[in-house]
């Protein structure tokens, strides 16, 4: 017997009908022998085989002679048409599906909860989505056993845009969109916190999903999206919530009074005010972070730079101590020692106590920033950040003028007429560059200065018409 069912199991895995028609015809009992041991315990059938492995033909014999198999479960409780689901045999499965009872493959879950809908969802197999839905259209309200997590959910948690589209076209239920998991989330929660950008403007848009619905812990999808503000992908999501009336928990209005009639203009002012007030502080924090995240680059790169500049000067090291006889031979060069910089021998003090001031303002200037910014300091404040880009531009400065002094000790002195043109022009470029940037900030400045003088006029002229009024 043990021969017998080593060859229909061979016979499953290959998808051989003419040597499966072989065995029948010796033992027709083989099948229902092959049901009692499953029922023992035995790990899989054949049709599990031939499903999960897309034999079509195969399938299709065993269930003429024994549909019974097709509602035998393997050791992880899947039956023949959750292995076919998952793999997207879509021969197989239609064959499985011909005699499926419908009631059962909504009912029937796995080891982890699910139907073969399920399974379909999670793949992103639309084709065995279809022919799912058209046999039992009713398995979509089912959820996972044991579990108030939706095929929707499913969709979401595992990224199946398409997958979820084609489940919304094909159904009209305002209860299943908005239905929450153990948790209290909808799938626009989970999309939120799934960052899934697409998946949320789809839900907005073509749902009738509550935007301000809260979870268990009473937070809504602007909520969650608050706690972890920190790249492009998480401002474009706030953006499509916005354009959909999203608020915070703490922001939604108190339950009304029935009895006390409130205009809908007053309600529609509190919504726009409670948006640009949630727009003023997410977009200056945005770009904040923006900002914090560009400077921590640039002073990283320049602390790089100004250490190299340092270790190897212009000129580059002494590889050697000076002997009695070299010193004598070259009496213009005093006793030195191996490792230390040329450039501090052959050229003047001026020159190399220039180059060791500007580098050493540079790098230190670049390590400051990097400590501020590791020290954990609260940098969402405007005052922080613009001390920080003043270090950055004395620290650019300085670089660019270790770059000058470089440039004139390494320059050969036949050459000295351009570098000294060279020179003067990106002196000259960079100060105009930094005058530039300073009138800019200095007309920003007086800018919010007349902004605030005007706020102000206008407060104490309101109060002047009003105390006349009033009078």
């Amino acid at each position: 017997m043990e021969r017998v069912f080593s060859l229909l199991y061979k016979a499953a895995r290959e998808g051989n009908v003419t040597t499966l028609r072989q065995l029948l015809e010796q033992d027709s009992l083989i099948l229902d022998r092959l049901i009692i041991i499953n029922n023992n315990g035995f790990s899989e059938t054949p049709l599990h085989v031939a499903a999960m492995l897309g034999h079509a033909d195969f399938v299709k014999e065993i269930i003429t002679h024994k549909p019974e198999l097709a509602n035998e479960l393997d050791i992880w409780r899947s039956t023949p048409l959750h292995l076919a689901v998952a793999k997207g045999h879509l021969e197989s499965v239609r064959v499985l599906l011909s005699t499926a009872d419908h009631e059962l493959m909504s009912s029937t879950w796995d080891g982890e909860g699910r139907n073969p809908l399920h399974l379909a969802a999670m793949r992103g197999r639309l084709d065995v989505l279809r022919e799912l839905l058209k046999v039992a259209p009713e398995a979509i309200r089912v959820n996972l056993k044991d579990r108030n997590e939706t095929i929707l959910h499913v969709c979401v948690r595992h990224n199946q845009l398409e997958a979820l589209k084609f489940l919304v076209n094909n159904m009209d239920d305002y209860q299943i969109v908005n239905a929450k998991d153990d948790y209290g989330m909808t799938v626009l929660h989970l999309a939120v916190t799934n960052k899934q950008i697409e998946t949320v403007k789809f839900l907005l848009i073509n749902t009738k999903i509550e935007v301000n619905a809260v979870n268990a812990s009473n937070f809504t999808a602007l909520d969650i999206l608050a706690q972890s503000q920190r790249s492009e992908k998480d401002f474009d999501i706030l953006e499509s919530l916005h354009s959909m009336g999203a608020s915070r928990a703490t922001d939604q209005p108190l339950p009304m009074d029935h009895h006390k009639p409130i205009k809908a203009t007053t309600h529609h002012h509190h919504h726009h005010h409670v948006l640009q007030k949630d727009e003023a502080t997410t977009k200056p924090r945005y770009w904040l972070t923006r900002k914090r995240e560009s400077l921590m680059v640039v002073a990283s790169l320049i602390a790089t730079m100004a250490f190299q500049a340092g270790t190897t000067p212009p000129g580059g090291l002494w590889q050697e101590n000076t002997s009695s006889s070299t010193a004598a031979n070259s009496p213009s060069y005093d006793h030195h020692l191996a490792g230390e910089s040329v450039m501090a021998y052959r050229d003047s003090d001026f020159l190399y106590n220039s180059y060791l001031i500007c580098n050493t303002v540079g790098f230190v200037g670049s390590l400051s920033i990097i400590l501020l910014f590791v020290t954990g300091l609260p940098f969402c404040h405007r005052f922080l950040m613009w001390v920080s880009t003043i270090i950055l531009w004395v620290t650019i400065t300085a670089m660019t003028a270790t770059y000058t002094i470089a440039i004139w000790v390494a320059a050969p002195h036949n050459d000295m007429n351009i570098v000294r043109h060279m020179l003067l022009y990106l002196i000259l470029s960079w100060a105009g560059v930094m005058v530039v940037v300073a009138l800019l900030h200095m007309i920003n400045i007086v800018n919010k200065i007349f902004k605030w003088l005007g706020n102000i006029t206008m407060v104490r002229r309101k109060k002047f018409v009003y105390g006349d009024g009033a009078a």
